[in-house]
């Protein structure tokens, strides 16, 4: 619970400017590296779905992974590229993926508030009950506690709920079911009882929504033993993430970003299934290692334009994997640029940043000529005004300059 409460309760609030003073980073000698190519390799899904083949690299002998971290042996990555497909947007893609898990498993139930015949607050489950009943896809009284409690008791007895939080804030109110029992019950029933349960919904800075409604709630779930966390970004990993959470034997919870619903993008018609453990490679490159999740990879993607422009070459990796961390695909990328910016919408007090920073500095530490950067939202409740909210949060402006002055 310290992890939780120093999130919520840091009372300085960090320069929106920069999240670090460029004369006080120290740089390591740039010594030449040879680096002997490894055996395997492996393929990064680029964000036009491209597949776009690397060798790792390794030249010394691997550290143990510790932590919540995910090391995999090297495999062909999910690819979005397809000979037919359909345009969705994301909240669709969603909805798309959860019918047809609904078709292809009856075991699959939706639960929540609004979720049934009005659809849901963003229309994730619109029409769904009308095809598959309302014992189905189950509306509930405005009670968090109660009905997480009641998905996690079905999931027990060989049901696979997906329960919706109508916003993510709101299953604060759910945070012991989650906790106590979500996370702990397949361990302390000694392996009898299995959780395959799916917490989503909407969350992360949306446009003037206020403090309550805004909330980063990864943050406070990545300390929770047996939870995996993956947050989606594109319509493709959307719809791959929520089939996959579904399929797993573990609880698993989706975040979802309550200003991408209606990005768009074509997605394959052919059923396809993401990894829940996997990192997507966005942009290759080699002056800079970026990660970043959610609606940040599109402050990068932004910030990356203007830093090709500039004579940067920025490699940009979408870590999706919240919990565990993908460090495999990570940590070939670390190897190669020597370099690492963090950016993401979660709060700079114990958020995923800080996590992550700590895993990579466990594990690739000789592979850094700089120190890891880490830009995050202010410790600040979010503010209701436009101008400030936006000033709470990282900017693509801020991206270019942490960039600049990490290559230098």
């Amino acid at each position: 619970m310290a992890s939780i409460f120093q999130g919520v309760g840091a009372a300085t609030a960090i320069s929106s400017s920069a999240c670090f003073d460029s004369k006080k980073l120290i740089f390591s000698a740039a010594t030449p590296r040879f680096l002997t190519e490894k055996k395997g390799s492996f393929f990064m899904v680029r964000s036009d779905g491209r597949l776009n083949h690397n060798n790792g690299i390794s030249s010394r002998a691997e550290k143990i992974v510790t932590n919540a971290v995910a090391a995999k042996a090297d495999a062909p990555a999910a690819s979005a590229t397809s000979k037919s497909g359909h345009e969705l947007l994301l909240f669709e893609a969603l909805r798309e993926g959860l019918e047809e898990e609904m078709d292809r498993d009856p075991r699959v139930c939706v639960m929540g508030e609004d979720v049934g015949h009005y659809g849901g607050s963003y229309k994730v489950t619109k029409g769904l009950a009308p095809k598959f009943g309302d014992l189905r896809v189950l509306d509930t009284p405005i009670a968090e506690n109660s009905f997480t409690g009641m998905g996690i008791g079905a999931a027990m007895t060989g049901l696979r709920p997906v329960i919706e939080g109508m916003n993510m804030g709101f299953l604060l109110l759910a945070f012991n079911q989650i906790s106590n029992n979500c996370g702990m019950l397949h361990y302390t029933s000694g392996g009898q009882f299995t959780i395959p349960v799916v917490i989503r919904g909407p969350g992360g800075v949306g446009r003037q929504l206020g403090a309550e409604h805004s909330q980063r709630l990864e943050s406070y779930f990545q300390s929770i033993p047996g939870i995996q966390m993956v947050a989606c970004s594109t319509p493709y990993n959307a719809k791959g993430l929520m089939k996959a959470a579904i399929r797993s034997e573990n609880p698993v919870i989706l975040f979802e970003h309550v200003l991408l619903y209606n990005l768009k993008e074509k997605i394959p018609d052919e059923e396809y299934v993401c990894n829940l453990e996997e990192a997507e490679m966005v942009r290759p490159g080699e002056h800079i290692t970026i990660l970043t999740y959610s609606r940040m990879r599109y402050h990068v993607m932004q910030a990356a334009k203007t830093l090709v422009n500039k004579g940067y070459d920025p490699e940009v990796i979408d870590i999706r994997s919240l919990k565990p961390f993908d460090l495999h695909t990570i940590g070939n990328s670390v190897k190669k640029t020597h370099r690492v910016l963090i950016v993401e919408e979660c709060m700079r007090t114990g958020g995923i940043g800080a996590s992550l920073t700590a895993a990579i500095n466990e594990n690739f530490q000789d592979y850094l000529d700089a120190p890891i950067v880490c830009l995050s939202s202010q410790d600040v409740p979010t503010p209701y005004a436009g101008t400030l909210e936006e000033f709470t949060i990282v900017q693509p402006a801020q991206i270019v300059t942490a960039v600049e002055q990490l290559c230098r």
